[in-house]
């Protein structure tokens, strides 16, 4: 009798590259870093330590020289790696939720990245090849850039 493969999990559909800010990181350069449409949740860590995840709302109250870190949360925005992923698909596209966190304990492992038509998650291929064509269209509008 053949095993059945085992169903896929945080760990498989996850960025393993995500974008990470240091526990220094303000206010301010969150909010800049959150200008982009791509970006819907910043990760901060200590080392491999998850901090803080924190979305655009957390910040609109909070004071542009704060630590950012401080106005985030862990709970409800990370999830072990070997959670289930259509389930956790199903259950990010009924809350309406982008991103979460995959950690081990409180150590980072990686971000998954619902797409936005909720059909499945962003890779680490897709991703390098938007920012490729990003990069090639701001050169392509601007001669001086390289």
């Amino acid at each position: 009798m053949s095993e059945r493969p085992a169903a896929p999990t945080a760990v498989d559909g996850m960025l393993r590259s995500p974008r990470i800010e240091p526990t220094g990181c303000t206010v301010a350069q969150a909010l800049e870093i959150l200008t982009d449409d791509h970006v819907h949740a910043l990760l901060i860590t200590d080392g491999d330590r998850l901090v803080s995840v924190i979305e655009r709302e957390d910040l609109e109250a909070a004071g542009r020289e704060d630590l950012a870190s401080v106005h985030g949360l862990l709970a409800e925005r990370t999830v072990p790696p070997a959670t289930e992923l259509e389930p956790l698909r199903r259950r990010m596209v009924a809350e309406g939720r982008r991103r979460l966190a995959v950690v081990d304990g409180d150590r980072l492992l990686g971000l998954l990245c619902l797409k936005s038509s909720g059909t499945g998650f962003c890779t680490d291929e897709g991703v390098a090849a938007r920012a490729r064509e990003r990069a090639q269209g701001a050169a392509d509008a601007d001669p001086e850039v390289s």
